[in-house]
């Protein structure tokens, strides 16, 4: 190689040491100087490595507690001179600046500091200036010098570093690169952090940041590509092990997501069907076994493919009753060795294992991109409970009925507007999603618990005897005049529309119960 940036003195200054002994052994063995500071230096020493400190390199002692280390002349003067530039040349060698060809440096660990509640002095005092300073100098002057950033990055230095004495131009720009997006990433956590502490819900600027944790195959279509970020340490397919199966998809990615924030809601044995981000079936019963019986017969030929969420160590009946047909993937808190060894069977079944429940009322926000910007909201977070419901109708409902109507409406939140949801039992009997006309969706859910019913050698719809919840107001009276039709005999719903009095007049007529919760479960 011919673009070959030599190292003959390295900073090294790092918080995360995974890796660092071997990364030094290499370069001590070559000659290498190496200039450390505090518990660096004496991890390296510790190791064995002679390291020379920092300020007696620069003639400069540390400051302020150690808040001032680097941010000296003699060490930005040797990583960023220019050695092509005779004019660079000199000054350095006026003011005794020796070259600095390799800085490893990964930042004081402000995000875990911050995950782990730690006071708001502690806080601060674990956002680091010197590394950040450090790590664009050397990434700007990428051409004669090597940035470090990720003990990942190790490996592939060490090689190069071992072959040829130093490292390759497209290794140093594409460690450049990285490191630019490392600082941004931490001044993003930083920034969000303040906002927090500030009760800012909107700063003037936002920023996002996260970790590539997968490139996909494609995105949603094979012509678009894609890849899976993770962004915090919220339960999910984005702290899952994956045990089993096929390498996930982007699909599978966002439907699986969709069923686990989905079964997270209900507090005893649940299971959650989805099938295209949307609930196919749901259901809570006395096991995981008995609420897979109930989530599937809501919908049957939707739940074949489909994505199944549980919210308990998944055991060996429920594997048992899952495998009877085809599933792309399976996720769970956790699974028996028994419930394993019978989804083993299954080679292209994908079973993800979380370690935990994300909390469904935790804060949190979500965005979406639009044409020349995004819109960001906060998660949606809201509950509806017993004491939130108002009854407007004559006829209120009876202890079962409320029930089911509390758990029509926590699946309604999940499931794309206008939604339209008939459960009893504690169980889903018919979905009508993301259709333009409410009516629609009422009647399409209606005309799912027949078909299920007779699937399953029944004469009366699943949707008679049922309650109905809607994610939104009745803007008129017909859309629940067509779910008393389906045979409803209460409704839940947040109210709110001009036409609410005609509405309660309909459900009045038809002897049904009605309650209001005041608010609306959107999701587009």
């Amino acid at each position: 190689m011919t673009d070959i940036a030599p190292v003959r003195r390295a900073l090294i200054s790092v918080s995360d040491k995974v890796g660092l002994l071997d990364l030094a052994q290499v370069l001590a063995a070559a000659g290498v100087e190496i200039l450390s500071t505090g518990g660096t230096a004496v991890a390296l020493r510790a190791g064995g490595i002679a390291v020379k400190d920092v300020s007696d390199h620069s003639g400069f002692p540390e400051i302020l507690d150690g808040r001032v280390k680097t941010l000296v002349p003699q060490i930005h003067g040797g990583i960023l001179g220019r050695r092509d530039l005779p004019a660079h040349v000199a000054q350095m060698d006026a003011h005794g600046i020796t070259p600095i060809d390799l800085v490893v440096s990964n930042l004081y660990p402000f995000e875990a500091t911050v995950a782990r509640g730690a006071s708001y002095d502690d806080c601060v005092e674990n956002i680091d200036i010197g590394g950040p300073a450090l790590i664009r100098a050397a990434a700007k002057n990428h051409d004669f010098v090597t940035i470090v950033t990720d003990t990942a990055q190790y490996a592939e230095v060490i090689a190069e570093f071992t072959a040829h004495g130093g490292t390759s131009q497209s290794l140093r720009r594409r460690l450049a690169g990285e490191a630019y997006a490392r600082t941004a990433s931490y001044d993003a956590a930083i920034a969000a952090w303040f906002a927090e502490q500030n009760q800012i819900a909107f700063p003037p600027r936002i920023a996002f940041a996260g970790t590539l944790r997968q490139t996909l195959r494609y995105g949603e279509n094979p012509h678009q590509d894609a890849a899976f970020y993770t962004t915090d340490a919220r339960p999910g397919v984005a702290t899952a092990r994956q045990i089993q199966g096929k390498e996930l998809s982007y699909n599978n990615l966002n439907d699986t997501d969709a069923a686990f924030e989905c079964v997270a809601e209900f507090d005893g044995p649940t299971v959650v069907i989805v099938k295209h981000a949307n609930p196919c079936g749901v259901a809570s019963g006395a096991s995981l076994a008995d609420a897979w019986d109930s989530a599937l017969r809501c919908d049957p030929v939707s739940a074949f493919g489909g994505i199944i969420a549980v919210n308990r160590t998944l055991d060996a009946a429920s594997a048992q009753k899952i495998t009877a047909i085809l599933t792309e993937v399976i996720i769970a808190p956790d699974a028996t060795p028994e419930a394993q060894a019978i989804l083993a069977r299954k080679k292209n079944l994908r079973l993800l294992l979380t370690g935990g429940l994300p909390d469904p009322l935790s804060a949190g926000r979500t965005f979406k991109t639009l044409a020349g910007g995004f819109l960001v909201q906060s998660r949606d977070a809201g509950r509806i409970t017993l004491a939130d419901l108002k009854c407007v109708t004559k006829r209120a409902p009876t202890a079962q009925e409320l029930e089911d109507l509390i758990f029509a409406f926590r699946v309604c939140k999940h499931v794309k507007s206008n939604a339209i949801i008939y459960a009893r039992d504690h169980a889903t009997t018919g979905i009508g999603a993301g259709q333009m006309s409410r009516v629609d969706s009422a009647k399409i859910a209606a005309w799912k618990g027949a078909d299920a019913a007779r699937a399953a050698g029944r004469d009366q719809a699943l949707t008679v005897g049922s309650v109905v919840a809607s994610d939104a107001f009745f803007p008129f009276a017909d859309g629940l005049e067509a779910a008393i039709a389906a045979g409803a005999t209460a409704v839940i719903q947040p109210g709110g529309s001009m036409r609410d009095g005609e509405v309660i007049a309909a459900a009045d007529k038809a002897g049904i119960a009605m309650v209001l919760t005041g608010m609306r479960h959107f999701r587009h």
